[in-house]
């Protein structure tokens, strides 16, 4: 199944719920109401917001659709507005391009071609103020007489006619009528729908999608061909992948649906700097379709709460196991058909960074299957990790504005399917090991999991003192040998030899270690001079045992997995806690964790 064909469907159900409006109609952000007098006077200002949070939030109207997305040109609304089209005013400073009067001027012609002739109370009293609306009547009541006149501006407005509260002119039976008519005589050529395989109008633009973060607040197209260049046998626009004005308007409206829900407890979670993940589940019932898309949602981004994110580990380990869904989470079936979307805007456009449709218990189990590779001893996770945090790890200075673009699509892929991790993925984090010698637990667990999933050797969850690949034991006697240093000198010199020798040991062991373990030596012995001839033998021990099972010469070269397994190395060696060591090795650092 498509994409498109996926939420065409996926419309349907939620229409069935009346969870989303009608064709040719969209819900939109409104915050204010002008209550009209029957002749057109402006009598009230009720004011539609939320109040509960810190900052008033607009209110989800149903109200006729945009024709097409507004970005320069001008273009009205039919029957609601911003200011600057209903008004004739906006709260921008003179000399910006915007010009609040010729948009009146438009949003005054709309209505008096389309309500011409019109019967109707609230359509007449719309007219009448129109006709004799001027912007200087903002400085008299209702609008001056309300808390803070200035709040109207430039947020969007419907009307009302006075005496019949509660009903929207807009919503009043003959606008329908009008709006519906409209539609019909403005559709476009006939055609064969792509979606569904029926002939109607072809849409020439399809509908905004909104709520993709980094897209353009007018909105952004799935489906567009703004240059002549994509289009083919002279067709135009919409007509080079013929979509239906019903299709195209079912899956911007399902699509939107989902964006517009809460980021924690919604359908959609976000990857990354600007990949966001919106996913829907096809069951019996609207019941089991939560529980299932709760499920998902709960895997996939765990809470951060150590307490919180407890089940969810139970749960991890129970799939990892080969238990059922049916069996962890009772009301969720294996079954249960399961759609993932993955979006990035660009530009004017979305970007699809992934599709996916498969089962459910296949999604689960492959989730479980991730977080298994990235279990690490001793564990820099106080939850299981979410895809987001993993970025993190790949990105210089930490900021999720410098994650690689096509990483996140990539291990979302890798995570949802079970297949090879993006070797991007690796060579990023090797990368920043080299930068900034940060060998951190999350690190090295990326590193792991990548070796395990994608080699056919398979690295150790803690520290294997038998494993004889070179890469992993030169990254243990890099761990022993800075702790020697810190011994030696103090846990306060300014740089260890992992600042100053991380990149060149793990990647040209040859050129540096020789160098590393003549100063080791000179270290030992000043430890051994401090009364601490115990811990200076405790070191020679773990050297030596490590040594013994390096080749004889060291490596000229690590081979990009092998600098992974040093790192995985420097980070066993490095917070084993060794029953026999003395207190002074006992002593050695915690690992940092992280909320996931």
């Amino acid at each position: 199944m498509t994409v498109l064909q996926a939420l065409d469907r996926l419309y349907g159900r939620l229409a069935d719920a009346e969870k989303v409006p009608p064709f040719g109609y969209a819900s939109e952000k409104i915050s204010f109401c002008i209550i009209l007098a029957p002749d057109g006077r402006p009598v009230a200002v009720r004011d539609l917001r939320d109040q509960t949070g810190k900052r008033p939030r607009p209110a989800a109207v149903e109200v006729p659709q945009q024709a097409s997305r507004r970005t320069s040109g001008v273009q009205a609304n039919f029957l609601w507005d911003k200011t600057s089209y209903a008004l004739g005013l906006t709260a921008d400073k003179p000399g910006k391009k915007r010009d609040p009067a010729s948009e009146h001027r438009a949003f005054v012609e709309l209505h008096e071609t389309l309500l011409r002739g019109a019967e109707d109370a609230g359509l007449l009293a719309l007219l009448g103020f129109l006709r004799t609306w001027r912007p200087e009547r903002f400085e008299a009541p209702p609008f001056s007489g309300r808390g803070n006149p200035e709040d109207i501006l430039d947020a969007n407005v419907v009307f009302e006619l006075d005496g019949a509260p509660g009903e929207f002119v807009h919503d009043r039976p003959a606008a329908r009528d009008i709006w519906a008519r409209y539609r019909a005589e403005a559709a476009g050529a006939e055609g064969m729908c792509l979606v569904t395989g029926e002939v109607g109008p072809i849409a020439e633009l399809h509908p905004a999608i909104k709520g993709v973060p980094g897209g353009q607040m007018a909105g952004t197209a799935l489906v567009s061909f703004n240059l002549d260049a994509f289009n083919s046998f002279g067709k135009k626009q919409g007509a080079n992948a013929p979509v239906s004005e019903q299709a195209a308007f079912r899956y911007t409206t399902a699509l939107n649906h989902l964006l517009a829900s809460d980021w924690r407890h919604g359908n959609r979670i976000m990857v990354g700097g600007d990949t966001t993940v919106v996913f829907w589940a096809e069951a019996p019932d609207a019941a089991r379709a939560a529980a299932a898309e709760s499920l998902f949602a709960t895997l996939l981004d765990p809470p951060t709460d150590e307490q919180e994110a407890a089940p969810v580990r139970e749960t991890l380990k129970s799939l990892a196991r080969g238990r059922p869904l049916s069996e962890i989470s009772p009301g969720v079936d294996d079954a249960t058909r399961f759609f993932i979307l993955g979006l990035a805007p660009n530009a004017a456009r979305l970007s699809v960074r992934f599709w996916l449709e498969s089962d459910l218990g296949v999604l689960a189990r492959n989730a479980a299957r991730h977080h298994e590779d990235l279990v690490l001893e001793p564990s820099p996770f106080r939850a299981p990790p979410s895809a987001r945090r993993l970025l993190v790890e790949t990105a210089a200075q930490g900021k999720r504005e410098n994650i690689p673009p096509l990483l996140e699509g990539a291990l979302m892929r890798a995570i949802l399917t079970g297949g090879r991790y993006p070797q991007t993925l690796f060579s990023a984090v090797i990368m920043r090991l080299r930068a900034d010698r940060d060998v951190n637990g999350r690190r090295a667990a990326i590193l792991k999991a990548c070796l395990n999933r994608n080699t056919n050797r398979e690295a150790s969850m803690s520290l294997d003192r038998n494993e004889a690949n070179p890469g992993y034991r030169l990254g243990r006697l890099f761990a022993v040998m800075e702790s020697i240093q810190q011994a030696a000198l103090g846990k306060t010199i300014n740089a260890t030899i992992r600042d100053r020798f991380y990149g060149a040991a793990s990647a040209t062991p040859a050129s540096v270690f020789p160098v590393l373990l003549r100063t080791a030596g000179h270290h030992l012995s000043s430890i051994r001079k401090g009364e601490k001839g115990g811990l200076a033998r405790w070191f020679e021990r773990e050297m030596g045992e490590i040594v013994d099972g390096l080749p004889n010469a060291f490596p000229r070269n690590l081979r990009i997995e092998d600098q992974g397994r040093f790192a995985i190395g420097y980070y066993h060696q490095r917070f084993e806690k060794r029953a026999d060591a003395p207190a002074e090795a006992k002593d050695s650092p915690n690992p940092e964790t992280v909320e996931a």
